[in-house]
């Protein structure tokens, strides 16, 4: 059976505190993702004084505050990175974070993280790409904003450079995320160019889009989450919280149980139903030995377990060696 690998998304939702920080990791493991992870960058090195916020951020934090104010306010240095990484392990849920820049890579590889999340910003961002594939970790890759034209382009960047394991994952940058934009199918594009395993990472409000991927053949699904949306900060107000998170990990996880192997075959708990619900040949009357069967002499009823009603040319014209009773089913032996 396939696992699907679900990543609970903190990204900033901790609001700079390592303490809000713990907490979502603790909901993470609770709703039973098999990842809780953050965004590691330093606000320097990220953005310029000057840089303007999304509209979605002006929506959600001060006016006043620049894009480079907020960054700064929302980043975590290697200390609070590694009590986070610390608590994951004492727990039992995978910590991962997306790098924004080298330097935060380099805290992540000297941290062990096992794998790197590439944000969607930094997909044209070839320099930083080569840094992260040259450390030969597995990597997922989110596509927001982009063409196909700009993933082939990253795709062979990262490969060139030393990435053997990558993921491919569909995403709209929005938050929320309309519904009528999110063009899942395009999932089955990045599979069909590439051949990689392909996910989507979800910014739409609510659940069923994600479990709608997970149906579609989603191998990796990232979803954002909060312990309240009313928190003021960025992505709050986007964000699952923790019940809604965890009801999202339970009907993606029954999904997952139920795309099976593709091979059609009555499943186990089938069998026993079979001669219930299918029919035999039985004698619509009482019959006696040396009869000749004709068409009005049989009837198709249940149970199934006698001979199938495919089998009702056969039978006209044949000869009973034996008398039958009404609704008696009908079987080889009773025939000359």
């Amino acid at each position: 059976m396939p696992h699907i690998y679900v990543i609970a998304e903190a990204g900033v939702n901790h609001n700079g505190s390592v303490d809000l920080a713990l907490q979502l990791v603790d909901a993470a493991k609770a709703s039973g993702a098999d990842a809780v992870k953050f965004q590691s960058f330093r606000a320097d090195l990220l953005a310029t004084r000057s840089a303007h916020k999304a509209a979605y951020q002006e929506r959600t934090t001060a006016q006043s505050e620049s894009q480079f104010e907020m960054l700064r306010r929302l980043q975590l240095d290697a200390a609070a990175h590694l009590t986070i990484l610390e608590h994951c392990k004492k727990i039992g849920i995978q910590f991962l974070s997306s790098p924004f820049d080298e330097q935060s890579a380099d805290m992540l590889e000297e941290l062990n993280v096992p794998l790197y999340k590439i944000p969607s910003g930094e997909i044209t961002n070839l320099p930083l790409l080569r840094h992260i594939a040259a450390k030969r970790k597995p990597l997922i890759l989110s596509t927001g904003m982009c063409t196909l034209g700009e993933v082939e382009e990253a795709v062979h960047v990262l490969q060139d450079a030393g990435c053997v394991e990558l993921t491919l994952l569909h995403c709209v940058t929005e938050y929320p995320a309309p519904y009528a934009e999110v063009n899942l199918r395009a999932m089955h594009t990045l599979k069909l160019a590439f051949g990689l395993p392909v996910g989507y990472s979800d910014h739409t409000p609510g659940i069923e889009i994600a479990i709608a991927a997970a149906a579609l053949g989603a191998e990796v699904i990232e979803k954002h989450f909060t312990l309240d949306r009313s928190l003021a900060g960025p992505d709050h107000a986007a964000s699952l919280e923790p019940l809604e998170l965890q009801q999202m990990v339970t009907a993606i996880r029954h999904v997952e149980a139920a795309l099976g192997s593709g091979i059609k075959a009555p499943a186990p708990c089938e069998l026993p139903n079979i001669s219930v619900a299918r029919k035999s040949l039985v004698a619509s009357c009482a019959l006696p030995s040396g009869h000749r069967l004709e068409a009005g002499d049989l009837a198709i009823k249940r149970p199934g377990d006698g001979l199938a009603p495919k089998f009702l040319p056969v039978l006209i014209g044949r000869t009973l060696r034996v008398a039958i009773e009404r609704d008696d089913k009908l079987n080889w032996e009773h025939l000359a």
